[in-house]
């Protein structure tokens, strides 16, 4: 009795009581493989790259909460329905929402699982030879047939032939192996390896501002000169701050500094030239220096850099109330055109106290807007400066006399007057506008006095912690020269195959070869048939260079 084998497909299952049974496919398996597949494609790549950059333009329109949160503030004034919707989407915190960190993780992973194979085939093909060749040269999209060649003067000797093309090759750079009577020749690895550099430094720079945006922090802040107002870097003296998901208050480094000076430089015509600023630096209670920096040259200390924003006026105001006692202070105007024409408010609501009591009358604080001219013209009207240096320096006052609001318990701008009061009869304008110039006094209808004093120079400085910023460098300068390579490279093989031809006389040796030549672009190269035929020629004449590129 023969056996017969009875041979079943991987599918399928054998069973003792009937044909074999179809094994179906996980479903949920062949969803998730697929799903990979799609991530991790080259296409979907670029498509979140493309997503992550179009996701980054409501960060550039719309002010962020970290930047800026008093225009933020502004914007919810301006656009009463609109902010509150794009409140809820995110639009001022872009770099911060879900939907963003998504697009963010997904093109993170799309890059990981793209570039490991991709890694992986490049260090074999980097390890490998070149292929062998194809039996017929002449299909190749270049070919060239050499007729009695003499090179390295090996006429008719065909293994000195091939060991002189060999050599010829390897002395312009191309990878050689010799096969029989075929020279094998591969050269643009680069380019291959210039596109892995590329993507693993892209891949390092989403690295470096995921670690930034961790354990990174920042704060703003608006330095007078002068000791009075010097600061030091607890959270409650910055103006604005932001820190990373891993960072808390405690982790801030301690310092203190104090500006003792600011020079501004402009040309002719109002552009600034150069500013510098001169700091005493108070650092981890250490012995005080002093230090200068600049716009683009930052102060750098241990565990923060501070880098200089702008700078501005402050107007220096005494004012004197009805029971004779003086109130002396700088109050910052904020510039708001290239002459620093600056606007501001000076606000005096500890004055006019009830000399029996010793309380004060909320209904007596006073306050003026202002507008200072650092330039101001010869004549009225006086709303704009001529020159952002103090050459003809005016302050323009309106007086206000009533309720500020201030003891409301309500956060309010220090830089303008709370409206709110002004449009409910709290705080009223007591006087006309009155132009001063420094050293000027102005008696106000209730016998108080103001006095314009001057000015003192403020800074506004950003105080920023990024741990990744040497990673961010390094990955940027990496990126640029992979680009280079994966745009220049450029990948192609070339084979020349040597055929021994017997002598015309019949004798054994002394007979020329025959040599056969064949180029292949591995990529788009407008290019390479000038080079092969340079690349013929010099095997031809049986000289050789360093020539070509990669």
């Amino acid at each position: 009795m023969s056996s017969v084998e009875q041979r079943t497909d991987p599918g399928t299952r054998a069973t003792s009581d009937g044909p074999p049974r179809v094994r179906r496919p996980n479903r949920l398996l062949a969803l998730l493989r697929n799903s990979w597949r799609q991530l991790t494609s080259m296409r979907t790549a670029l498509i979140l790259l493309f997503l992550l950059a179009v996701a980054a333009i409501p960060g550039s329109v719309l002010p962020q909460r970290n930047i800026s949160p008093e225009k933020v503030n502004a914007y919810f004034d301006q656009h009463p329905d609109l902010a509150p919707v794009l409140d809820r989407i995110g639009g001022f915190d872009v770099f911060a929402s879900i939907w963003f960190s998504a697009i963010y993780l997904l093109l993170f992973t799309s890059l990981v699982g793209c570039i490991a194979p991709r890694m992986r085939d490049h260090f074999r093909t980097l390890r490998s030879v070149p292929p062998v060749g194809p039996k017929r040269l002449d299909r190749l999209p270049q070919h060239a047939v050499l007729a009695d060649p003499e090179v390295a003067g090996a006429r008719g000797d065909a293994d000195a032939e091939l060991s002189a093309i060999a050599a010829l090759l390897r002395k312009r750079r191309w990878r050689v192996v010799v096969r029989g009577n075929t020279v094998a020749a591969e050269k643009g690895y680069l380019k291959e390896s210039g596109n892995l550099l590329f993507h693993i430094s892209l891949l390092a720079m989403l690295v470096g501002v995921a670690l930034g945006s961790w354990y990174g922090w920042h704060g703003n802040r608006l330095l007078v000169a002068g000791k009075d107002s010097s600061f030091c870097s607890t959270l409650d003296q910055f103006s604005e701050s932001g820190l990373g998901p891993r960072v808390q208050a405690t982790d801030l480094p301690r310092f203190c500094l104090e500006l003792t000076n600011f020079k501004a430089q402009f040309l002719p015509s109002g552009q600034p030239e150069s500013f510098s600023a001169s700091v005493l630096v108070d650092q981890d209670g250490g012995a005080q220096r002093a230090a200068d920096f600049s716009v683009n040259s930052p102060l750098r200390l241990d565990g923060a850099n501070v880098y200089l924003l702008g700078h501005g006026y402050a107007p220096v105001i005494r004012y004197t109330d009805r029971n004779g006692k003086s109130q002396t202070q700088a109050f910052p105007f904020l510039s708001n055109d290239g002459n620093l024409t600056s606007e501001g408010v000076a606000t005096f609501p500890d004055v006019n106290l009830d000399p029996s009591t010793g309380q004060r009358d909320p209904k007596a604080q006073v306050a003026f807007e202002g507008i200072y001219l650092p330039t101001a013209p010869d004549e009225a009207p006086f709303v704009r400066s001529q020159f952002p240096a103090e050459r003809n320096p005016a302050l323009m006052l309106i007086p206000y006399r009533g309720n500020l609001g201030m003891d409301a318990g309500m956060p309010s701008s220090v830089y303008s007057l709370n409206q709110e009061q002004v449009r409910e009869g709290k705080l009223t304008q007591v006087g006309e506008a009155k132009l001063l110039r420094p050293n000027d006094r102005w008696t106000l209808d209730d016998g108080t006095t103001v006095e314009f004093l001057g000015t003192q120079q403020y800074i506004t400085l950003t105080v920023r912690y990024a741990p990744a910023s040497t990673l961010m460098l390094v990955s940027s300068v990496l990126l640029l020269i992979g680009l280079m390579f994966s745009l220049f490279g450029r990948r192609r093989r070339v084979w020349f195959r040597v055929t021994p031809a017997a002598p015309e006389d019949g004798s054994t040796t002394g007979g020329s070869s025959l040599i056969e030549a064949g180029g292949l672009p591995r990529t788009d190269y407008a290019g390479f048939a000038d080079e092969f035929n340079q690349l013929v020629a010099a095997v031809e004449r049986g000289a050789g260079g360093r020539e070509g590129t990669e």
